[in-house]
């Protein structure tokens, strides 16, 4: 992995991205105090590792959230302002998770619905989310939902290369992700 990639856009070479999934811990979620409790439900399906705190830079959340500037135009508010404001100088965390094949949507199930009022009991957004689609409209902002994990491989790579980069590819061998705990071994966290 140590490697220069293969082709432009490619982070590192030799990774298995559908085994990977890049975890961002969003400002509320880091406010409220809920990393530890979210990252060990997340811990219970696959392996947790290379965690750390970001202050967020405008490029990074301008990359990751570059859906929402394509479709702007729609959405009826400045989302680069909005953008900035809910993330830029704040606190984010992030963390790699390592699973079986299909590591992204198998988190992904576990976030529940992007607006923690419609998500189901037992996710994520479910049980500890407290913001809604309607309030964040009403006010002209972004939501507050707590989570982020890879919408898939290819996002789980160009997620790495946003929060981590390419000087961090050591973190991606699985021979060095410790292990998750059998589930009898850790207690539940409840919301």
């Amino acid at each position: 992995m140590s490697e220069r990639p293969q082709r432009l856009g490619d982070v590192v070479s030799g990774v298995d991205w559908d085994r990977w999934s890049v975890v961002l811990l969003k400002p509320d979620c880091i406010e409220r105090g809920l990393s530890d409790t979210l990252l060990e439900r997340l811990s219970r399906l696959v392996a947790i590792t290379g965690r750390r705190e970001v202050r967020v830079a405008p490029w990074q959340i301008h990359v990751h959230y570059w859906d929402l500037l394509v479709g702007a135009d729609w959405l009826g508010r400045d989302i680069p302002a909005c953008l900035d404001s809910l993330y830029v100088g704040k606190r984010v965390g992030v963390a790699l998770a390592f699973g079986p094949p299909g590591t992204a949507q198998l988190l992904r199930d576990q976030l529940g619905h992007y607006d923690p009022v419609r998500a189901a009991p037992g996710t994520l957004r479910g049980d500890w989310g407290t913001d809604s689609l309607a309030q964040a409209e009403a006010e002209g902002r972004l939501i507050n939902n707590l989570i982020h994990t890879s919408d898939d491989a290819q996002a789980a790579c160009r997620d790495f290369g946003t929060w981590y980069g390419a000087h961090q590819a050591h973190l991606l061998r699985p021979s060095d992700v410790p292990r998750p705990a059998s589930p009898a071994q850790r207690p539940l966290p409840r919301p």
